[in-house]
């Protein structure tokens, strides 16, 4: 018997995710991602569409109007789980990768 491969069922399943995909209009703020001391500050001034949060992000701060939703993959498909959505004015810690767009 010939297994079946996995990946064409995983690439299916990801390009249905984009085909939903609503646009996501420009936040109105930025959204500030802290990662370390020994790292800067990455600033993304009014965030639009899915954004990639940079390697090692342990910190999210939306200062937004809006909410913003954080993922778990850097393509904005999977919602990080306990903080999926952050209101304006709060932050939330991350893992070390994600993304995040603004709803």
């Amino acid at each position: 018997m010939r297994p079946i491969s996995k990946l064409p069922i995983i690439t299916a399943a990801c390009l249905a995710g984009l085909a939903f995909a609503t646009p996501a209009l420009a936040a109105d703020g930025p959204v500030v991602v802290f990662q370390n001391e020994l790292t800067p500050l990455t600033i993304f001034e009014d965030p639009s569409g899915c954004m990639r949060l940079p390697l090692g992000a342990s910190v999210v701060n939306n200062q937004t109007q809006g909410n913003i939703n954080v993922y778990a993959d850097p393509f904005c498909l999977i919602p990080y789980v306990p903080a999926s959505t952050i209101a304006p004015g709060y932050g939330a810690r991350v893992m070390g990768i994600g993304s995040f767009s603004a709803s």
